[in-house]
């Protein structure tokens, strides 16, 4: 089978990972594919920024929780978050980060890197510390929060896939 085809049909979103931190030549892999998704009119959007700094990772972290309402740790200890924001000014920012997000993921798989997609950073960017951030990696304010792409290793086996849902498709010949 063709190998993008198996990487779309192998990646699972997974929950539990090894502190191991990915190399910077695989992560320099994965955030180029990010760079080469898809934007309305080619505008580019959207922004990456990517974290290893485990103190700033804790921040992130803690921050969403407390969006969350919990304690736990939504990034399940990976130790790496790729943050994708977007330009709101863009009326396509949502979903050209969104697409930032699915090339994330999906180069992270092909190169044995395992990831998944964490909500909650619109409401972590429109907050004080969230600003506060943007402001000390030089970025504008105004910047949406579209997701956190966790990236790392593993713990255990790969999940299994859902079984895919009935009427998932309509063909119309």
């Amino acid at each position: 089978m063709n190998q993008v085809l198996d990487v779309l049909k192998q990646r699972r979103s997974v929950r539990a990972y090894q502190p191991r931190q990915v190399d910077e030549a695989t992560l320099q892999l994965i955030l180029e594919a990010g760079t080469y998704a898809p934007t309305g009119m080619g505008k580019q959007s959207p922004v990456m920024v990517a974290v290893q700094a485990s103190e700033t990772v804790a921040l992130l972290s803690r921050l969403n929780a407390n969006v969350m309402g919990t304690d736990t740790d939504p990034f399940y200890g990976a130790p790496t978050v790729v943050v994708v924001l977007a330009d709101p000014e863009r009326p396509t920012h949502v979903y050209d980060g969104s697409l930032v997000m699915g090339n994330l993921m999906n180069a992270a798989f092909s190169l044995g890197v395992d990831s998944c997609w964490i909500h909650r950073a619109r409401e972590v960017f429109a907050l004080p510390e969230g600003k506060a951030l943007l402001r000390q990696w030089g970025l504008p304010e105004n910047l949406v929060g579209i997701g956190h792409c966790i990236l790392g290793y593993r713990k255990g086996d790969l999940p299994s896939p859902a079984p895919r849902k009935g009427k998932y498709i309509t063909l119309i010949r």
